[in-house]
């Protein structure tokens, strides 16, 4: 028997935590097998200065030796720094669904102007340039849900729906002698009007699953959207011909949510026809990739309906201004109007500039439809600030802020226990480690698992590494 023949009935998986431990961005999950390694995304830090040595700094492994990566999702947060990876030696392949493969191409070619401009204000070199990304899209190879693939010497790897975003997935790793790691990434704020519910896993010796909302609950989505429709009413109501209706989305998921329950508002009366103006390059993209996969990967109900209909996300006075100079005209259309835009946290894009022409107003609405992180200026916004600094310039806030909870594309906390309900359910793994989030919601949402569900549930630390077996799950 050959050494690694015999190494592998001693060696157990490992999973190390180099990035989604204590924070709700910047996913990076190593696993170590006896022949193979496996990265589990590649994100960036979100709500830091995209120059900080969380993200400029060097990866904690060597690079050169990972066989493989798998993406979850194509949020800049799970996918942001794989061109550095890239850059820095990784030369395997990449695996997502196809939905991911169009939308981490959007996201990544997009975020090449927006690290660019944070380095050139530092006076610092570019993280990775185009032709970083280039590469990356390159070794892109797609994997559909359902399908077992070794994809790294020893390790097969296997993707479920989390109805999360377009694309999303669970991943399931198992190695040669049956040890079986899962990720969830992030979990859909179930039920959605576009996608399938997520798919539990009960398979797993261990399970990594996300806490963004480990300690809250959001409303049903029927609230929710009578939620938005009665802020939109008041919105309009007082808006004046000098004012706008804001509303920062993020370009992936929440813009194509707002869209459809715009077009749906708009169908059924309950709003005046007035202009919304979609001022995000990336989010027209986007709700193109959506109206190409949408008719296979969104839920039977809505796919129906884009049969139907054509388009879901359309609307005869919705207007995409893809150009600057078409951007720039909007200030001329008289109010009332509602203008969606990135960033979603207000870092950046866009909505920076009309926030800075709007907020001053006191018959403006900013409406605030998604997670806000820490050090953002939409956190600050939600948090009550009187004024907030956009593009090195501070700027007085007189506008209605209105922060819409349940927005989210995750789960809240009493969803994220039916999910981890259901893993304990058949092969009840041996730890459920509770990750991507902030601490107390990390800690919350283990407490519950604990309490509740009788579960072992861990708030892993940045920077650890884990031994998984059949029997035990230990710190090493």
């Amino acid at each position: 028997m050959g050494f690694f023949a015999c190494y592998s009935l001693y060696m157990s998986l490992r999973l190390s935590f180099h990035g989604g431990a204590g924070k709700v961005t910047g996913s990076n999950f190593l696993i170590e097998g006896a022949r193979g390694k496996i990265l589990v995304d590649c994100g960036i830090e979100q709500g830091a200065d995209f120059c900080e040595e969380c993200v400029y700094g060097p990866f904690p492994y060597d690079v050169k030796t990972i066989d493989a990566l798998v993406l979850t999702h194509a949020h800049l947060d799970h996918v942001g720094r794989i061109p550095k990876l890239v850059r820095d030696g990784f030369r395997r392949k990449m695996y997502m669904t196809p939905p991911t493969r169009d939308l981490a191409e959007l996201i990544l070619r997009d975020s090449v102007n927006i690290l660019r401009q944070a380095a050139e204000r530092r006076g610092l070199a570019p993280l990775y340039e185009e032709q970083d990304v280039e590469t990356a899209l390159s070794r892109i190879e797609t994997l559909d849900y359902h399908i077992e693939k070794e994809i790294a010497p020893g390790l097969s790897c296997y993707l479920r729906h989390t109805g999360h975003i377009l694309g999303s997935a669970s991943v399931r790793v198992i190695d040669e002698e049956g040890v079986t790691l899962a990720l969830t990434g992030d979990i859909g704020n179930s039920p959605s009007p576009l996608l399938p519910d997520w798919e539990p896993v009960t398979d797993a010796d261990a399970l990594v699953m996300e806490s963004v909302y480990g300690d809250r609950l959001h409303p049903p989505h029927t609230e929710r959207v009578a939620t938005l429709r009665d802020t939109l009413k008041r919105a309009i109501a007082r808006s004046r011909e000098d004012s706008a209706i804001l509303i920062p989305a993020f370009s992936l998921e929440r813009t194509q949510l707002m869209l459809y329950e715009l077009s749906n508002f708009f169908a059924e009366g309950s709003l005046p026809a007035i202009p919304v103006f979609l001022d995000s390059p990336l989010a027209i993209k986007v709700t193109a990739v959506y109206e190409k996969w949408g008719p296979t990967y969104f839920k039977p109900e809505t796919e129906d309906e884009m049969k139907r209909e054509g388009s879901i996300f359309e609307f005869p006075f919705l207007k995409k201004t893809l150009a600057h100079e078409e951007s720039v005209a909007i200030e001329k259309v008289p109010g009332p109007k509602i203008i969606i835009a990135g960033a979603g946290m207000s870092h950046g894009g866009r909505i920076g500039r009309w926030e800075a022409r709007y907020l001053p107003d006191s018959s403006t609405t900013l409406i605030i439809v998604g997670y806000q992180a820490p050090g953002t200026p939409g956190r600050r916004m939600v948090e009550g600030a009187s004024s907030v600094r956009l593009a090195g310039t501070e700027i007085k806030i007189k506008a209605k802020v209105e922060n819409l909870h349940g927005w989210s594309a995750h789960a809240d906390r009493d969803v994220l226990l039916k999910f981890a309900e259901a893993a304990l359910a058949e092969k009840r793994p041996k730890a459920i480690f509770t990750a991507i989030g902030e601490p107390s919601a990390e800690r919350f949402l283990a407490q519950r698992i604990h309490d509740y569900l009788g579960g072992n549930a861990i708030v892993p630390e940045l920077g650890t590494t884990w031994e998984i077996t059949k029997d035990s799950v230990k710190k090493i």
